[in-house]
């Protein structure tokens, strides 16, 4: 019952999520009600249930009949499977008490949880920013870097830890983009970087930095053979890394400890 409320509660935040990158792109308010982004129409509530909505409307407006994208129920699915994924990874000590005061809940496991919930919900947004418009924005960037540092060090994380881990990803960016003068990676990519060692720490930002470069080479040699791209055009890499960072804030010390393994 745990698992399918917190699916649920996922599934409406990635429908937030939608929203709240829609405005951003289009620099809107992210209060008032929703509303179709083709013809303008105001949604109904009973249109607006995430993923539910989507399967009923067959994938169209009821307004205007254009097709809804396939980014929406995408992002909505996927937040509520990271969502369930982060639960259990906090693993937490419910009882099947009726009374809120029986509930045993560890309060590290409990900042745990909302830690990676906003670590999770960050990193979906420059996901999908980065793939669909291929910017890394600092508004996004640089508060998720305080609010990730200011939740790391109350679970115990090290000034030192956290400020190596930052300095080797944003360093590690900086160093092509002053190499390549700007022309293999962007600014963001830096902050991005920072944002990846804040949000893991040392020794898992190069967990993380090793599965975006080798996820990347695949997937654009891929696109090589596939003629899709070309050896010029431009791969969003902010996309590798931020979800190379999920999986590594979710999997990291177990693929760490694999990597360590196989190679002693």
């Amino acid at each position: 019952m745990h698992i399918f409320l917190i699916f649920i509660f996922g599934l409406c935040f990635g429908s937030f999520l939608n929203c709240f990158i829609y405005r951003l792109h289009e620099k809107k308010t992210i209060l008032g009600r929703s509303f179709c982004p083709s013809c303008h129409k105001q949604i109904a509530w009973y249109d607006n249930i995430p993923l539910v909505s989507f399967i009923l409307l067959k994938g169209k407006c009821r307004h205007c009949k254009r097709k809804i994208s396939w980014q929406y129920p995408a992002v909505e699915l996927a937040t509520a499977v990271l969502f369930v994924l982060i639960y259990i990874n906090a693993q937490f000590s419910i009882t099947n008490a009726q009374s809120i005061s029986n509930i045993q809940y560890p309060i590290s496991n409990i900042i745990l949880f909302a830690r990676n919930l906003i670590f999770i919900c960050a990193l979906i947004i420059i996901f999908i920013y980065d793939l669909r418009w291929q910017l890394i924005l600092d508004k996004i960037t640089l508060p998720a870097m305080a609010v990730a540092l200011g939740l790391n060090l109350c679970l115990g994380m090290g000034w030192l830890n956290l400020l190596i881990a930052a300095g080797v990803g944003g360093g590690f960016f900086l160093a092509q983009y002053l190499i390549s003068r700007g022309r293999w990676i962007g600014g963001g990519d830096i902050s991005l970087g920072i944002l990846m060692g804040i949000i893991l720490g040392w020794p898992q930002i190069l967990t993380a930095l090793f599965l975006a470069y080798v996820s990347g080479a695949i997937i654009g040699a891929g696109l090589l053979a596939a003629r899709k791209k070309q050896w010029s055009s431009q791969i969003p890499f902010g996309t590798f890394l931020s979800a190379a960072t999920i999986v590594t804030l979710l999997w990291g010390n177990k693929i760490l400890e694999w990597y360590l393994n196989l190679i002693f």
